[in-house]
């Protein structure tokens, strides 16, 4: 059977952990709260009204991708295409070009962030084959004008992150949304994370501080993990409505 991401990829590693995952949509819901095009997020009101849920949403289709074979994770993609498609319909616009890239981009470059966070440094080597997979995955989305390789997506990645994004009012609802539904707690571990994560041009326009605190914690969960509570822990730190979606981010199967 032939898969669209390899069974032995070090992207298979990435999106198969749960702690990485987490890590991954926390540097991309600074980053969606600051894209230009954060507008096309809330005309369907979902992002909002259940960041969450949306979430959880957009990790199923990733797995899904990631996880199947060829055919099922092209149908997959095609879904998405359609969807964005009847949106674009309905509003009676397109999204921007460049907004397709950036989500790809934060794909990308936040699977690695998270790995090297939580897990060790990626060969040169595994950065391309991140680059490779989240590239093929844009080409069956019809995305246009995308990098060759990795070192020149690095040069792509810091010109639209100057160009893309800006602080305005969706920013600050969307972050009002995410303490609303996160809750005290829980909001302020997500601006922990964001500061590890987030590359420093995001961390700039949130005025997020350099130093994290999760730079101690991380060495404490990591020996949670050999204990076999981490998933113990990762119900504490995440709403119970969505104890079925934390349980299966470990799961390898789509």
């Amino acid at each position: 059977m032939e898969y669209f991401v390899d069974q032995d990829s070090i992207v298979r590693e990435i999106w198969g952990k749960g702690d990485t995952i987490l890590f991954v949509f926390a540097g991309a819901s600074a980053e969606f709260a600051l894209n230009k095009a954060v507008d096309w997020l809330y005309y369907t009101g979902r992002l909002p009204s259940d960041p969450l849920g949306r979430l959880f949403s957009t990790v199923s289709y990733a797995r899904q991708i990631v996880f199947s074979e060829k055919q099922s994770a092209i149908k997959a993609i095609h879904r998405i295409n359609s969807i964005h498609g009847s949106l674009e319909t309905e509003r009676g616009k397109n999204i921007p070009e460049w907004a397709y890239r950036d989500v790809l981009f934060m794909l990308i470059d936040y699977s690695i962030r998270s790995f090297e966070i939580l897990e060790r440094k990626l060969k040169a080597s595994e950065k391309e084959e991140v680059f490779e997979v989240f590239s093929r995955l844009g080409k069956h989305m019809n995305i246009k004008d995308l990098p060759e390789n990795f070192e020149e997506f690095v040069k792509h990645r810091q010109s639209h992150l100057r160009e893309d994004l800006n602080y305005g009012n969706y920013t600050k609802d969307l972050y009002q949304q995410y303490r609303k539904h996160l809750g005290e707690f829980r909001y302020r571990l997500l601006l922990e994370a964001q500061k590890l994560i987030a590359p420093p041009l995001v961390c700039e326009y949130l005025k997020l501080k350099k130093h994290s605190i999760l730079n101690f914690l991380i060495p404490v969960y990591k020996i949670s993990r050999g204990l076999k509570i981490d998933k113990l822990i990762k119900l504490l730190i995440l709403p119970s409505a969505y104890k079925a979606e934390i349980e299966s981010l470990d799961r390898h199967e789509a």
